[in-house]
């Protein structure tokens, strides 16, 4: 049984063979792990370019996983997505034909861009980790990762996400430009090793990852971080910015989150601080505003933030009183 405390030196060993293909984006490439750690989807909402499609085929290398990219488009069918059933002369019966869901790290590249019975269909495979074709359900076989991406430019003939949608979503994160000397390093390195891919070496395999987020599932959470998680949680509600604030699986989502950046900080409790650090990812994308203020530009991130400063944080946790790691 792996402890929590092994978490911490293979998630870093990951990230750094992520690292190796996408430079200088350390901290959301922690973002998403700590996600797959939390068996929890990644919505990745940022321009073109920015190595989306780059990020979920690195992990899945690095992991040893089945990776398939699904292009959603306006004429995507459900099937399309889930499989069908296809007859089969020789056999005179019908078959079923999987489709790309059935992998470990599925990409659905530009989600809004297909109507809503497609983004339905994902849906189910994403929260109920199965698929129902013909009236037979078969599941998904563990880890299940969903990273979708969206652009936020583009608008014309998108279906957006309704919001219930969106809380399936365990995090929202943007990856952002480079800097100048990141970008001088992703240069060179390409013009160092001759060829456009990265060849990335396998650091864990399927039945590790399960053993790490089972591990998550023993990090201790005291009862004065549960209750800061579930008043931050409140007080998205309380925000007169916010129309609609976090439902309770926001709260779950802050919880599992945090269990995993306490992981891969090398303990096995949680702190106020590693709350602070997934809060905005965890909750952004939860969140409705008031109609009136989106012509002022005010984001749902900054409504968190104005969260976290206003909810007090907790004392520590005394030392005599923390669990002790297990080794």
């Amino acid at each position: 049984m792996m402890q929590p405390s092994e978490v911490a030196p293979l998630g870093n060993r990951l990230l750094d063979q992520v690292e190796r293909a996408v430079v200088g984006k350390r901290e959301v490439l922690e973002l998403v792990l700590m996600s797959l750690l939390a068996d929890g989807h990644v919505l990745i909402e940022d321009f073109p370019g920015l190595a989306k499609t780059l990020v979920a085929r690195s992990f899945a290398t690095a992991m040893g996983l089945g990776f398939k990219r699904i292009q959603f488009t306006p004429d995507l069918l459900p099937s399309d997505v889930t499989g069908s059933s296809i007859y089969n002369q020789r056999a005179a019966d019908f078959e079923f034909r999987p489709g790309p869901v059935f992998t470990n790290v599925l990409l659905a590249d530009e989600i809004n861009r297909a109507p809503a019975k497609t983004q339905a269909a994902l849906l189910e495979a994403m929260q109920e980790r199965q698929v129902t074709i013909d009236g037979v359900t078969r599941p998904l076989a563990p880890p299940f990762l969903v990273l979708a991406t969206q652009n936020p430019i583009e608008y014309e003939g998108t279906y957006p996400l309704p919001e219930a949608q969106l809380d399936r979503f365990l995090m929202r994160i943007g990856i952002g430009y480079l800097g100048r000397e990141e970008e001088w390093q992703m240069l060179k390195r390409r013009v160092d090793r001759l060829a456009d891919e990265v060849s990335l070496e396998q650091v864990v395999d399927a039945p590790t990852l399960c053993a790490m987020q089972e591990a998550i599932e023993r990090v201790h959470v005291s009862e004065p971080v549960g209750y800061y998680v579930i008043d931050l949680v409140a007080a998205t509600r309380a925000n007169p910015k916010a129309q609609v604030g976090s439902s309770p699986r926001g709260s779950l989502a802050l919880m599992k989150l945090a269990r995993s950046k306490a992981a891969l900080e090398g303990r096995d409790f949680v702190i106020p601080e590693d709350v602070k650090a997934v809060a905005v990812p965890a909750l952004a994308h939860r969140l409705i505003l008031r109609p009136e203020l989106w012509v002022q530009r005010v984001r749902t991130e900054d409504v968190v933030i104005e969260c976290l400063a206003a909810v007090p944080t907790p004392p520590a946790m005394p030392q005599d009183q923390r669990p002790r790691t297990s080794s």
